[in-house]
């Protein structure tokens, strides 16, 4: 598996040796439908054989001056033929449907699967729009091939197969012949196929480049807005949507070249028959209707051939997102459970931290810090400060350049996701709705929880009056088609997650930045209330959380200066007592 420079931040490609193995994967999968697949393609193509044979017959009984009794024999046995031909060929391309929906749907669980078990510092520095592009256009585009694209080429591949084998039957030297003419068409296609497979994943790449510049634009419109960057951003996606042309040009130049040099090699081996044939039936050696048949056998061996070529074209295609889908099994995860020894306890230790962003300076510079197990921590101090860097190395979302985050004794980036959830669990004020019913947003957290459980959980963080007004209460539809929430309300169901969730550990960076001050203190209280010894780490501006905090850590310039009680920090008369008069001198206590 070649994993594409983690500087760069990007997902890796698999390489065709894993994109092969991985085929032959889902193949064995299921491999019986696959197996009624091949065989009723078979069927199908022995049956399209008998055609051009029975005409050559007709064409041998007329020339012989018998009566049409055979003729209207042969006839209605073509008739026949024909007719078993075409539902044995329905009757496959339905068996190899299905068996591309249930890989297509394979595929699909792996892809989330392995999406979902990337860590998240992965997955922002890849960016989303990578990691959409191969779930949404890469996952179609295989999807395509695997529905309709594979089916086809296995149906054209064992009829062609057959048709070229029925040439040699009638004669080897008309069989050679036939080959020989196809010559153009393999140097031509592996002229193809050598420069297909890169300029495919270049496009899929530049797609993606576009896709994070768009995405990135859109989520950050009031950003580029307020600081002027629209010539910026556009400059940008222009740069990318060039490169993303060039690529496409690319391919079709490819493509361009391809077809046509197939189109005109075409009459080339049934010219050489009807050549040579005539020759040996001028000289007695084979008879009219030999020819005939050897002709019309190339003529007919053209069709599956042709889509074939075009089916090759498109796997040329679907390859190169089969490679991008398959690339996450290759991608950074978190070992499972089991992979490393459980916390002793629920105590947090910082020791000589330090943390430099890839494409950054320094932000943590030697951060030392003990968080006992129940306590109630703030963490304050100006923007830049390293705040929410530390909150990120508490919740094992990145790990350390230097110095060691653990708990219990077990480094945090190195617990396992399922014992990591249980152990720590960060919110910030980005919160998401899914799709669905207010019940299914909060049993995410807990599944086995009951209706009980899910209305305390929104009275312990202020959302369950506006829950009941909605229509159906906990069974009301969000977002789509259903009810929209605003920032507030998204805060609360993240926030009731939580509770049910039940973290040792709550890692709350400006969890609660979109609830008004007073709505927002009364639900970090109820939510001490609810995790009540439980510990939590609040990353805060809003200084009251601090107040009602046990101990106060103070960051400026990505070291802890202060760390102490509310009181004892403001009778310091140092950094946290001059935010706290700055603060102080403009709230209102509510």
């Amino acid at each position: 598996m070649t994993v594409v420079d983690e500087g760069s931040g990007r997902l890796p490609v698999a390489e065709p040796g894993d994109v092969r193995r991985a085929a032959v994967r889902l193949l064995r999968a299921d491999r019986r439908a696959f197996g009624a697949a091949l065989a009723l393609n078979v069927l199908a193509a022995g049956t399209g054989l008998a055609g051009p044979w029975l005409l050559g017959r007709i064409i041998d009984e007329v020339r012989a001056g018998h009566g049409t009794g055979a003729v209207d024999r042969l006839a209605a046995a073509i008739l026949v033929c024909a007719l078993a031909q075409l539902l044995l060929a329905r009757w496959a391309r339905y068996a190899g449907h299905r068996f591309g929906e249930r890989t297509l749907a394979r595929v699909r669980e792996e892809f989330v699967g392995r999406a979902l078990a990337l860590p998240a510092s992965v997955v922002e520095r890849a960016g989303t729009g990578d990691l959409t592009t191969r779930g949404t256009a890469d996952v179609a585009a295989v999807g395509t091939t695997l529905r309709d694209a594979g089916p086809e080429l296995l149906v054209c591949t064992v009829q062609a197969l057959f048709t070229l084998g029925a040439v040699f039957v009638i004669d080897p030297l008309l069989g050679a012949i036939g080959v020989l003419g196809l010559t153009p068409i393999w140097f031509a296609l592996r002229w193809y196929l050598r420069r297909a497979r890169a300029a495919y994943l270049a496009e899929g790449a530049a797609t993606s480049e576009v896709a994070e510049i768009v995405a990135a634009t859109a989520s950050g419109a009031r950003t580029v807005e307020a600081f002027r960057l629209q010539e910026r951003r556009t400059a940008a996606s222009r740069d990318a949507l060039e490169i993303s042309r060039r690529t496409r040009f690319r391919t079709l130049h490819l493509r361009s070249v391809f077809f046509p040099v197939i189109e005109v090699s075409y009459s080339l081996p049934v010219a050489g028959v009807l050549l040579l044939g005539g020759a040996l039936h001028a000289r007695g050696a084979m008879s009219l209707g030999a020819v005939v048949a050897a002709a019309l056998y190339l003529r007919q061996f053209t069709e599956p051939l042709d889509q074939i070529l075009l089916r090759v074209e498109q796997l040329q295609s679907s390859g190169a997102s089969f490679a991008r889908v398959e690339g996450l099994a290759g991608a950074p995860r978190a070992e499972p459970d089991g992979g490393a020894p459980a916390p002793a306890d629920d105590r947090i230790d910082v020791t000589g931290v330090r943390y430099a962003y890839e494409r950054g300076g320094e932000v943590l510079r030697g951060v030392d810090l003990t968080v006992r197990p129940g306590e109630r921590l703030a963490v304050v101090g100006p923007s830049g400060a390293g705040k929410t860097t530390l909150s990120r190395l508490l919740a094992g979302v990145d790990a350390p350049s230097a110095g060691t985050v653990t708990v219990g004794g077990v480094p945090v980036a190195e617990l396992a996701p399922e014992t990591l959830r249980r152990q720590v669990v960060l919110v910030t004020q980005e919160h998401h709705v899914f799709l669905g019913t207010v019940r299914d947003n909060l049993l995410i957290a807990e599944p086995a929880a009951g209706d009980g459980q899910l209305w305390a959980a929104l009275a312990a963080v202020g959302a369950a009056d506006w829950v009941r007004e909605l229509p159906g209460g906990l069974d009301a539809v969000l977002g789509g088609g259903g009810v929209r929430t605003d920032g507030s309300q998204a805060q609360q169901l993240a926030l009731a997650r939580v509770v049910l969730a039940d973290p040792h550990t709550l890692i709350l960076d400006e969890a609660t930045a979109l609830l008004d001050p007073a709505t927002a203190r009364h639900t970090e209280r109820a939510l001490a209330a609810v995790l009540r010894g439980r510990t939590v780490i609040a990353v805060a501006h809003r200084l009251h959380t601090a107040h009602d905090a046990d101990r106060v850590a103070v960051m400026e310039d990505g070291r802890l200066t202060e760390l102490g009680t509310h009181d004892a920090l403001v009778t310091a008369d140092g950094a946290y007592a001059a935010l706290w008069r700055t603060w102080h001198g403009e709230r209102t206590e509510p």
